[in-house]
């Protein structure tokens, strides 16, 4: 718990500037636990487009597995790729010296990107990868200028480009036939990533809201009890 602490409190002063630096029009995101469907698409999004270089350190497999719904047979076949136990810690193979030298720093663990950053920059994030050839990665992004990172989902989007008027450039527009999947489908594909790191940021929000339906619905029924009990003593009373 002292280490997640020390992450969040280190990693809020670089994500707030980051955050307020962009005048990029950011679309709302509204993330909901209860859509299993979402969040094991986005699991496997996860593991399959950004496990290689970013971590879930604080978060298990067997947990997620068990959230989620997704049966441990299962998630060792698909979503594990990196030789390790449905028991063990979500880590990445990525060596850390390497990645410094490939992209000018180590890539960070996402298991509290979502409590740092919020999910409604996550999901700008993603969706705004463009071309530009003055950076050393061949990209750029609307909402993180001069980012670091490769867009690892390029075959799904497809290559976006900025269309500009003059001196304004804050159009976005994908070459068309250039991405396996379409404008809607790439945008659902990006709220089940993020709704996926909303999850991992506080994996007992999930169950918490679970109980709280229970919890609510005991109220509910004690308080109709309690209701027809205090009726009839006052019938008592009055009379």
């Amino acid at each position: 718990m002292k280490r997640i602490l020390i992450t969040v409190l280190l990693a809020i002063p670089v994500a707030s500037w980051s955050a307020s630096s962009s005048d990029w029009p950011m679309q709302d995101f509204d993330g909901d636990l209860q859509n299993l469907p979402s969040l094991q698409n986005g699991f496997k999004l996860y593991a399959n487009y950004c496990m290689g270089c970013h971590g879930l350190q604080f978060q298990r497999y067997e947990r997620t597995a068990d959230d989620l719904g997704i049966p441990h047979e299962l998630a060792m076949k698909n979503l594990v790729f990196t030789g390790q136990k449905i028991g063990d810690l979500m880590t990445t193979s990525m060596p850390r010296e390497e990645s410094k030298a490939w992209f000018g720093g180590a890539p960070p663990d996402l298991t509290m990107v979502a409590r740092v950053r919020g999910t409604e920059w996550i999901y700008n994030y993603l969706k705004t990868f463009y071309v530009d050839d003055n950076r050393p990665l061949g990209v750029n992004n609307k909402v993180f200028a001069n980012v670091g990172m490769p867009n690892v989902l390029l075959d799904l989007q497809g290559v976006q480009r900025q269309v500009c008027n003059g001196d304004d450039c804050s159009e976005l527009a994908v070459d068309p036939g250039t991405g396996l999947l379409s404008a809607e489908e790439f945008d659902s594909a990006i709220y089940d990533l993020t709704n996926f790191l909303y999850y991992v940021g506080e994996p007992a929000r999930l169950e918490r809201q679970r109980t709280g339906v229970f919890v609510l619905l005991f109220l509910i029924i004690l308080g109709s009890f309690t209701y027809l009990l205090n009726r009839e003593y006052w019938k008592d009373v009055e009379h």
